[in-house]
């Protein structure tokens, strides 16, 4: 059987968004944009214990999922929550668990 058939839209992005948010310090991450409009990487670097490399790998699953942007303002890349997705991940997490 085809998944993409079998499975709606909305289990598909649940599953991606769940995926995306499968590590502590991607949580804290969303925690943290979620207090503010926007942070520089260099800012959240130095909140976490974590090297720069694993940080720039914990950013780009959240992006690759559409929860966070990012726009590079050279030398620095400024972070936002895509808003409308993190919305859309609330609403449908609340539907998951109701």
């Amino acid at each position: 059987m085809n998944d993409e058939n079998f499975f709606s839209e909305e289990q598909r992005k649940t599953a991606r968004y769940a995926k995306a948010l499968g590590h502590p310090v991607r949580i804290y991450i969303l925690q943290l944009l979620a207090k503010q409009s926007c942070c520089y990487s260099g800012d959240i670097s130095e909140e976490l214990p974590i090297a720069k490399s694993t940080l720039s790998q914990h950013l780009k699953e959240l992006k690759s999922a559409g929860l966070i942007q990012g726009e590079i303002e050279p030398p620095k890349i400024r972070y936002c929550l895509n808003r409308e997705n993190y919305q859309t991940a609330k609403k449908l997490f609340e539907n998951l668990f109701a």
